[in-house]
Parts: structure tokens; C-alpha cells; sequence
């Protein structure tokens, strides 16, 4: 019966330790170093010559998905089996998106995204990511927009 007991506690405290270690490495995902051989798994352009727009999902093992613009990272986060079968919405540490005013890579969690712009990505119309409301404020009044959406609240419609 020791054994038995003994044998879950230290079973118990090996999950703990594997959950608190897998939260930890989520929260210090950076982003990855952008290859020219990177495609975006969702249209199939190369995402390197698109540097002010480039867009990335990092997996808690360690892997990414480069992407072209803040639309189609959307279209695979939203619907990441679509694209990539063995991977789930839960298997994500990290979404960065390259900041419009900045051009720096930041978390997509935090950031505003302006739908129905005049400015253009890559691929044509695509949701631009600000830093705060202020900034998206801003820049629908420099550049329209119909739309401000936090990250939580993009869905399938406003990539259409």
C-alpha cells in the first residue's frame, strides 16, 4: 500500500512539475528567426520579403507557422487542423504580429486590429495590428477602417 501511495504522489508531483514547466516555457515564447524558405502553410507565399507584415504562431514544443499578414495567421489559428492536422489551438505559446507603426514583432494578444483600411498587405486587404486603441484611433483616421477588433474578437466573417 506504501508503494502504491508513494508511487502517485511522486506521479503527482511529476505532472506538477511538467504543467508549471510547459506555463513557464509559454509565457517566454519569442518570436523565430524568419527563414527565406518559410511559406505561409495557409496561401503558400514566401513570408520573408513581407517583413512589415510578417505574422507567426509558436508552438509550446518549439516549432512555428510563418505567415504573410495578420489575415491568413487568423484563417490557421482559428481553424489550425484545417492546415496543420496534428496541431490544436491549445498546442499554441505564442502569436506575434508585426506592429504597423513599430514594424516590431509583438503579441498578437495585446494588440488592436483595423479592418477595411486603405492600406494594403500582401496579399490585398488585411487587418492591421496597433498597439493600443489610441493608435487605432489614429489610424482610422489617417486611413479608414470600418472596424477595430481586439484579437479575441477576429472571427471567420472579418477575414472574408
Amino acid at each position: 500500500m506504501k508503494k502504491i501511495v508513494l508511487a502517485v504522489s511522486i506521479s503527482i508531483i511529476i505532472s506538477s512539475f511538467l504543467y508549471l514547466f510547459s506555463v513557464s516555457h509559454a509565457a517566454d515564447a519569442r518570436p523565430a528567426e524568419i527563414k527565406k524558405s518559410d511559406k505561409c502553410p495557409v496561401c503558400g507565399m514566401f513570408v520573408s520579403g513581407y517583413k512589415n507584415w510578417i505574422s507567426q504562431i509558436v508552438y509550446k514544443e518549439g516549432t512555428y507557422a510563418a505567415f504573410d499578414g495578420p489575415k491568413d495567421m487568423f484563417r490557421y489559428y482559428l481553424n489550425p487542423g484545417k492546415y496543420a492536422p496534428t496541431k490544436k489551438q491549445s498546442d499554441i505559446a505564442a502569436v506575434f504580429v508585426t506592429e504597423y507603426y513599430s514594424t516590431k514583432m509583438m503579441d498578437a494578444r495585446g494588440l488592436f486590429f483595423i479592418k477595411g483600411s486603405d492600406v494594403s498587405g500582401p496579399m490585398g486587404s488585411e487587418l492591421v495590428p496597433v498597439e493600443s486603441a489610441d493608435k487605432a484611433k489614429e489610424f482610422m483616421r489617417d486611413h479608414g477602417g470600418k472596424k477595430i477588433l481586439k484579437f479575441g474578437e477576429v472571427t471567420m466573417e472579418d477575414l472574408r
